[in-house]
């Protein structure tokens, strides 16, 4: 096998390395040990990747003489919850692992956000690893140490900061991926470009078509995906600055998806994200930041690769326009009662919005609402 693309998280003494390419799994015994030696591991993963990825690996870490342990949850987004996370970290616990040993994640971005929170607090803290499945974890929730859950009041409101030791992007993980699981993970991927790398959207709008199909285009996609957000973590670890523009899109995304009550058969992460980013662009272009061109190209191109970008896009009706802004107003980018948003003066130069009006968002939300 060719050597994987190696991209670094430059943390100090906590830097890490996200490995991308082909045959990860049947390696990631070899790699885990050669950061910590004679860890064993719990892997958590959910009952879907469990059938299709988790012999694998465990394959892959027996060959590496590394004892594992497997804690299988239910798949979707209401697995991030309270009782959920008791039972990964009793599972933990349970398998007696000490301080030292190593939680796997292996899973799309539910699974290791639930994961790594509970790597951050079993036994005050022990190291993780995260396998994504997914191309959205790979590209996004897999890097950069958030972890959490959800509460009925939204989402990811309960978790920890918690860097991964590190990432193992297999790429033939997402060969059997649902076409509608990739297209949301695609998302992220245009976020990358819309937020400051304009060249990248640019690019991706000429070859997303090849990053759909697999292969080199797919990889580098991927890659340049995690330069972009290991850059900014690097920056900026704990989102005091600028690594809120990560959240481009995420503001009316996340509304949404609890709108929904997370209801992953109406709306998934990656969808919620598409809608916000071109929400965005036209509440920008609503505020006079932005040409209506650019608004008018994000919807192109995610109408193109066949994701949601309208509100009338979520099927099933939603809440009203006032219902929606009081979701909007429990978000974690609110800060003191005001709202902060992620906005654009076009594509590729967003930015941090803070004090927006809520009476503008409130104007725009019924101006977009299907009802």
């Amino acid at each position: 096998m060719s050597e994987p693309v190696k991209v670094e998280v430059g943390l100090g003494e906590r830097a890490y390395d996200i490995l991308i390419g082909p045959g990860l799994l049947a390696r990631a015994g070899a790699e885990i040990a050669a950061r910590l030696p004679g860890a064993r591991v719990a892997v958590v993963t959910d009952e879907n990747v469990a059938a299709a990825q988790l012999p694998a690996l465990q394959a892959g870490l027996e060959a590496s003489g590394v004892a594992s342990t497997a804690i299988t949850v239910p798949p979707g987004e209401k697995t991030k919850s309270f009782s959920h996370l008791e039972t990964v970290v009793d599972g933990i616990l349970a398998a007696k692992l000490e301080r030292r040993d190593v939680v796997v994640a292996l899973g799309g971005g539910v699974v290791g956000d639930l994961t790594g929170f509970a790597a951050g607090i079993a036994r005050r803290g022990m190291p993780f690893v995260q396998i994504p499945t997914s191309l959205l974890a790979q590209v996004d929730s897999s890097v950069g140490g958030k972890t959490g859950i959800n509460s009925p009041r939204g989402k990811n409101l309960v978790g920890v900061f918690h860097q991964p030791r590190l990432v193992l992007a297999d790429t033939e993980t997402l060969d059997t991926l649902p076409a509608r699981e990739f297209r949301a993970g695609y998302a992220e991927v245009a976020k990358y470009g819309l937020i400051d790398r304009p060249d990248f959207f640019y690019w991706l709008e000429k070859n997303w078509q090849a990053v759909f199909s697999g292969g080199a285009a797919r990889i580098e996609a991927i890659a340049q995906s995690c330069r972009a957000k290991a850059d900014v973590v690097a920056r900026d670890e704990f989102e005091t600055g600028d690594r809120a523009l990560l959240n481009l899109g995420h503001t009316f995304g996340h509304a949404l998806e609890a709108a929904v009550q997370y209801d992953g058969a109406r709306l998934v992460h990656g969808e919620g994200v598409a809608i916000g980013m071109a929400l965005a662009h036209r509440f920008s272009t609503r505020m006079n930041l932005a040409s209506p061109d650019d608004a008018a190209r994000v919807e192109a191109h995610l109408k193109a690769v066949g994701l949601p970008w309208r509100l009338s896009d979520v099927p099933g009706g939603l809440p009203d326009a006032e219902a929606l802004l009081g979701f909007i107003a429990q978000d974690k980018k609110v800060s003191r009662g005001t709202l902060t948003f992620i906005l654009t003066h076009g594509v590729g130069r967003s930015f941090i919005a803070k004090d927006v009006p809520a009476s503008e968002v409130l104007s725009f939300l019924r101006e977009n609402h299907p009802g």
